[in-house]
């Protein structure tokens, strides 16, 4: 099975959320609902604070919590190793929402169904990209098989950082070059 996913490149994501508005248009979300969301944290003190944003979305785990837990099955690993929804499978139970340690799945109760990133399964099968990488004005996004996109980007990339769960249950398909003040242990979320 592939090992398909994405990489973020911190340092080059300014937190602008077009990632987010594109994943939202293209989802056709209502206000609130998100698969993409951008966060910000705060670091540090005057005048060594520094903030800096994570861009969030479904990691497509080695070992998806939501699918493992899925009562009906909706939830499964494509044969692109990557977390699909079959919504016609889904009854809304809400039970991904609450096994996703990353807080990925959402409800769309008017729809009666969970929701999540499907990482544009669609457009690529098509050859294009997610649409939030071709949103992001910074190239601060890709997606594509994990060691390629290592050999790619290099340098010292992660898939856990402190503001993350632990990677140790799912095993997150997730590769983050990370900015240094993203490492500190001690943050805070920052309201934009």
């Amino acid at each position: 099975m592939a090992s398909l996913g994405f990489y973020f490149n911190q340092e080059n994501c300014i937190g602008c959320r077009a990632c987010q508005v594109a994943c939202v248009d293209r989802n056709d979300l209502a206000v609130g609902h998100l698969y993409r969301r951008v966060s910000s944290f705060e670091t540090g003190k005057y005048p060594e604070a520094r903030v800096y944003h994570y861009s969030a979305a479904c990691n497509h785990c080695e070992k998806p919590a939501c699918a493992a837990n899925c009562p009906s099955g909706a939830l499964q690993k494509a044969d692109d190793g990557t977390v699909q929804r079959d919504k016609a499978v889904c009854i809304g139970c809400g039970t991904c929402v609450e096994s996703c340690p990353y807080e990925v799945p959402i409800l769309l109760e008017d729809q009666h169904i969970s929701g999540k990133c499907d990482s544009c399964k669609a457009f690529r099968d098509q050859g294009a990209n997610p649409v939030c990488v071709d949103a992001c004005p910074m190239r601060a996004l890709d997606f594509g098989d994990l060691d390629e996109l290592a050999a790619k980007h290099g340098g010292d990339l992660v898939s856990a950082l402190p503001i993350l769960p632990s990677p140790d249950e799912t095993v997150p398909s997730l590769l983050v070059a990370p900015r240094a003040a993203a490492l500190a242990t001690e943050y805070k979320p920052f309201a934009v």
